[in-house]
């Protein structure tokens, strides 16, 4: 309408009188279990009964904390066993027949890196012995060249009792993981934020830091988060009880930059 009043389409813009009239919807965050629910999640994963694939790809989303689509559309080829490294690209060649295939990362024109912990590489082995002819980590069950369908985790986490709209979801790992990392006190915000692929909000920051990667720092991270998630098969541990046990001297690394959305 601005542009129709410059050049002189219309003389007077509507839209004007609209302001206010629109409100921006809610965020609405997914729902993720408390930290302390963590070995009943557990539990119900390793006694899980339907296939083996979609069980070890609901272990393997609660270990890497990666997006769905992240995740679904992995192939082998971008990951690499010997350095424990996983690379997801922004884009990827498309699947025939299957929507939005072509998605990596959320971070455009980036590559996200995720380290991987001993625990996961354990996961993809395993899985790489179910899946020798997909060039997809995860495929589907009747047609090993498609993906698992995007509703699979959530629907594995419905079979094993959970409301995927109140209690837990897929996406919740991700929350899950990113408030305990927080909470252990160990790792910097920056870090924290670069694993879990979040765009710098802060535009002055983000011009000085996007090439930042604090990788060292990110391989201890998803070390940690494995080993964290092992603690908890026994019993409920805090993460800063995990951290900090009795008589630890170590000292936790400072906080980095502000708060930041765990979703």
């Amino acid at each position: 309408m601005r542009g129709a009043k410059r050049a002189r389409q219309i003389t007077q813009n509507p839209a004007l009188d609209l302001a206010g009239s629109i409100q921006a919807p809610r965020t609405v965050h997914r729902p993720a279990l408390s930290l302390n629910r963590l070995p009943e999640l557990l539990s119900r994963i390793d006694n899980y009964t339907g296939r083996e694939l979609t069980r070890l790809a609901v272990l393997l989303t609660l270990h890497v904390f990666v997006r769905s689509s992240e995740l679904r559309f992995a192939r082998w080829d971008e990951f690499d066993l010997q350095r424990a490294m996983w690379e997801i690209p922004d884009t990827r060649k498309p699947i025939e027949g299957v929507r939005y295939s072509t998605r990596g990362t959320k971070m455009s024109g980036d590559i996200q890196i995720v380290p991987l912990s001993p625990q996961v590489i354990e996961i993809l082995e395993r899985l790489r012995s179910l899946n020798r002819f997909s060039e997809l980590v995860l495929p589907g069950d009747h047609r090993y060249w498609k993906p698992l369908s995007e509703n699979t985790v959530n629907q594995v986490l419905r079979n094993m009792g959970y409301d995927t709209t109140k209690d837990v979801c897929g996406h919740g790992f991700r929350t899950m993981a990113c408030s305990a990392l927080l909470e252990s006190g160990l790792w910097t915000d920056a870090a924290i934020e670069r694993q879990m692929s979040h765009q710098e909000r802060n535009r002055v920051r983000a011009a000085y830091i996007h090439k930042a990667q604090f990788l060292e720092q990110r391989r201890l991270i998803m070390a940690w988060w494995s080993n964290y998630i092992d603690a908890n098969r026994s019993g409920h541990v805090t993460p800063h009880e995990f951290a900090h046990p009795v008589g630890d001297n170590v000292t936790a690394l400072p906080n980095g930059y502000g708060a930041f959305n765990c979703g």
